[in-house]
C-alpha cells in the first residue's frame, strides 16, 4: 500500500471515529461518511436508505471498501495470535490494544499500512528498544504473523461497525406498543401506514430504525414571507444564510434570510424529531415488538 492510500485510509478511518464519537456509530453516520454525493437539500438520505437495506455482510464489505481497510483479517490465525499478544503486549498496550502504558495500536500507522505482515512480522522481531519496544526474536514469523492478523482484527472492530449485528431487540410487549402508537403516532397516520409494515423490512433492527427515524424523502416545504408577498413551495437548498425553493409552477426562488423575512418550515419528520427527545427504551421496545407482528 503506497503512501497515498495508506494516507486516504487514515482519513477517513479517522472521520468514521469521530462520527461514531458524535453519533455512537449510528448507520445515519457511516452512510454520511460512506459517501460524497449530496442530494439537493444537502444530505444523504438516499445513501441512508441504501445502507439501511443492506444486510450486515453488505454493510461491512460497503465498509471496508470506503475505508480502503484492506483483507479481511485471517480470524484463525487472530485467534491464535490473541493468547500471544495478551501474554507478550498487554501490559504495555492493553488486552485489546486499545492503548495502557503505552500507546494504543488502532491507529498505529505501522498497523494500518500493514496488510499481510509484511512491515509488522519484522517489525517485531527486531523491536525498536530505543521507544521501548523489545524485539520478540525467539518467536516464529508464524506467531508474529498471528499477532498481526489480531491487531488487524481489532482495527475492523473498531473502524468496521458495518459488521456489527443486532442479535435480539425483540424483548418488549406488543399491547403495550399497540397503545403507545394509538396514543402517539395515529394523529399523523392511518391503520394503512402500519399494515404489513414488519414485511417492509429485512430484519427487527432496520423496523425499529425506520419508525423511530425515516429517512427523509425531500418533501420539506416552507412558507417565505417578505416584503414583496409570499412564496410557498419545496425546499431544495437551505442554510442559516439564505434557502431556495422551487414553487408549483416549477420556478426556483432563492432568498436571502435577513430582517424583514420570515421563514416558516413545513418538515413532516418534525414530529419524529420531537418524539426522539421523549422516547423512553420500554416505549421503543414495545413499539418494535408490535409492528414487528404486523406482517
Amino acid at each position: 500500500m503506497g503512501v497515498r492510500a495508506s494516507q486516504i485510509k487514515g482519513l477517513r478511518y479517522s472521520a468514521l471515529l469521530m462520527c461514531a464519537a458524535l453519533l455512537a456509530g449510528s448507520d445515519a453516520c457511516v452512510a454520511v461518511v460512506l459517501t460524497s454525493q449530496e442530494s439537493p437539500t444537502g444530505g444523504h438520505e438516499g445513501v441512508q436508505q441504501d445502507y439501511q437495506k443492506m444486510t450486515p455482510t453488505q454493510r461491512s464489505a460497503a465498509t471496508r471498501t470506503f475505508l480502503g481497510l484492506g483483507p479481511m483479517p485471517d480470524k484463525v490465525a487472530a485467534e491464535r495470535g490473541a493468547p500471544l499478544f495478551i501474554e507478550n503486549c498487554s501490559t504495555c498496550h492493553g488486552k485489546a490494544a486499545r492503548g495502557a502504558m503505552a500507546p494504543s495500536l488502532i491507529t498505529s500507522d505501522l498497523v494500518l499500512t500493514d496488510e499481510h505482515g509484511e512491515q509488522l512480522v519484522p517489525f517485531l522481531k527486531n523491536g525498536n528498544p530505543g521507544k521501548g519496544m523489545p524485539a520478540f526474536a525467539t518467536m516464529s514469523d508464524q506467531q508474529r504473523m498471528d499477532i498481526a492478523e489480531f491487531l488487524h482484527l481489532q482495527v475492523e472492530d473498531v473502524a468496521n461497525r458495518g459488521a456489527y449485528q443486532v442479535l435480539n431487540i425483540l424483548v418488549g410487549n406488543a399491547p403495550k406498543g399497540k397503545a403507545y402508537v394509538e396514543a402517539h403516532c395515529m394523529s399523523c397516520h392511518t391503520a394503512e401506514t402500519f399494515a404489513h409494515i414488519a414485511s417492509k423490512f429485512r430484519s427487527p433492527e432496520q423496523l425499529q430504525r425506520n419508525w423511530i427515524w425515516p429517512a427523509p424523502e425531500g418533501n420539506i416545504s416552507a412558507d417565505i414571507k417578505t416584503s414583496g408577498g409570499t412564496i410557498s413551495g419545496r425546499v431544495t437548498q437551505m442554510s442559516d444564510f439564505r434557502i431556495t425553493l422551487v414553487d408549483s409552477s416549477g420556478e426556483a426562488h432563492t432568498i436571502d434570510r435577513g430582517p424583514g423575512v420570515e421563514v416558516e418550515i413545513h418538515d413532516p419528520l418534525a414530529a419524529h424529531q420531537e418524539l426522539v427527545m421523549t422516547l423512553a427504551n420500554d416505549d421503543m421496545h414495545n413499539v418494535t415488538v408490535y409492528l414487528e407482528s404486523l406482517k
